[in-house]
């Protein structure tokens, strides 16, 4: 592949969260089986499928995030998040998301609105494109999917 093969590409960095490395340990009644390495290799098959390269990152601290936002201004086209509990407390991730002003699509395995209450608000929705949730590791693909979606049509209108 050449530089101008990689270039027309669809570049998408994803972001898991703090406590996602326990995916298909922790809590499986709320979270289910797959594991981070499940979900990750359903995330590269779809990429393949659809020309599109992925950049993953798991971190269970704040900075490493927002380090990994930061450095896809460079890079990447778009971003799919799931930031676990830091969706509901980080104004930093918020502020990196807005502050790469790419186009982001945040997922969570499960329904945040069907649990506790401080589950309910999302302070990184508000510079995403779009939220879903409740489908379980399914959210990734729907996510990615979305994400492809919105960049395709941005694409077509900047040509």
């Amino acid at each position: 592949m050449n530089d101008t093969q990689t270039e027309q590409k669809l570049k998408v960095l994803v972001l898991h969260g703090p406590n996602l490395n326990l995916l298909g340990r922790r809590e499986p009644e709320i979270y289910g089986n797959m594991t981070l390495s499940d979900i990750d290799a359903a995330l590269n098959e779809q990429a393949a499928k659809h020309d599109i390269i992925l950049r993953i990152v798991q971190s269970n601290h704040e900075g490493v995030l927002i380090d990994a936002i930061h450095a896809a201004i460079d890079w990447a086209d778009g971003i799919l998040i799931n930031a676990g509990a830091f969706t509901h407390t980080s104004i930093a991730l918020r502020d990196a998301l807005a502050g790469v002003n790419l186009p982001a699509v945040e997922v969570h395995l499960s329904n945040i609105c069907a649990r506790e209450a401080f589950r309910h608000r999302s302070l990184i929705a508000p510079v995403c494109v779009g939220q879903i949730s409740g489908f379980g590791w399914r959210n990734y693909l729907l996510g990615l999917t979305a994400l492809v979606d919105v960049l395709s049509t941005h694409k077509e209108e900047e040509e």
